[in-house]
């Protein structure tokens, strides 16, 4: 795969992806483009290119999350389950590769006021809401930090504010370095997303990195044309400590279509050494 936007990252910089992989509906009658079987190739192709260090993705389900890990290659772990009671069906798992990342601790909450019940919901979604939480250490500088990644609710403007502020109080409980990747479902800096801002807990390294490879297109497609200026909902945060080297959003198909109903969005971060979440 031709152009890849940030090919061979070293350290002490690391390479973070979101990407909302785009869960499978078994219906024949879907549209061919959004079919997984018309798609996982692609998927395999760009990821087994791109190779971030730390990929957050969202709606995978378990037969995509594997085949996410494989197309990344043997020295890549994963971290999530599933968002339903039994810890089942459609999640947002955390991929890292190990030759570079080790994972000191993790968890899985839901996103409602009982986040360690499992298929809980609340504050508006109707369906559960979940968030892995990892503590990580970059092996090549011993640096560690908190990396957290999600998908806000698609329905509930109630929801995602409230998930906003829930993400706030999370960075606010935490010491040292942190990243988030999500699907947000709104503008990134909308207002009804201004929470997960407040107190300049977080940036948005679209907005913070000195260097962009590409323009802002907006992030959910749809297997279209993408277009500049359309909606950002696709996340990539951290803490003001986080050093943003730079930020891209891929735009270009893989081969004729895209892998995904969603664009994915990269970002080159440097955690600073000596601090602990």
């Amino acid at each position: 795969m031709a152009g890849i936007l940030f090919p061979d990252v070293q350290a002490p910089d690391l390479h973070v992806m979101s990407f909302n992989v785009r869960r499978r509906f078994d219906r024949v009658t879907w549209p061919p483009a959004d079919r997984w079987p018309m798609r996982k190739q692609r998927l395999r192709t760009f990821l087994g290119a791109n190779r971030p260090h730390l990929l957050g993705s969202q709606e995978a389900m378990p037969d995509q999350a594997r085949w996410v890990q494989d197309s990344l290659g043997s020295t890549y772990g994963r971290l999530g389950l599933g968002r339903g009671k039994d810890r089942g069906g459609e999640g947002t798992p955390l991929f890292y590769d190990r030759d570079r990342v080790e994972v000191d601790d993790w968890q899985q909450v839901a996103l409602s006021d009982t986040p360690d019940e499992p298929g809980s919901t609340g504050w508006g979604n109707t369906i559960p809401r979940i968030a892995v939480i990892a503590q990580l250490r970059d092996r090549a500088t011993g640096a560690r930090f908190t990396f957290v990644n999600t998908h806000f609710d698609a329905f509930s403007r109630r929801a995602r504010r409230r998930s906003a502020t829930w993400l706030h109080d999370l960075v606010a409980s935490h010491e040292g370095p942190l990243l988030f990747t999500a699907d947000v479902n709104a503008h990134v800096r909308s207002g009804e997303l201004a929470g997960m801002f407040a107190d300049g807990l977080l940036v948005d390294t679209w907005s913070y990195a000195p260097v962009r490879h590409s323009a802002e297109w907006g992030t959910f497609n749809n297997y279209a044309a993408p277009r500049v200026g359309a909606r950002r909902i696709d996340a990539l945060l951290a803490t003001p400590d986080v050093g943003v080297r730079a930020v891209g959003i891929d735009p270009r198909p893989t081969g004729t279509q895209w892998p995904s109903d969603h664009l994915p969005v990269q970002a080159v971060v440097r955690i600073p050494v000596g601090s602990a979440p």
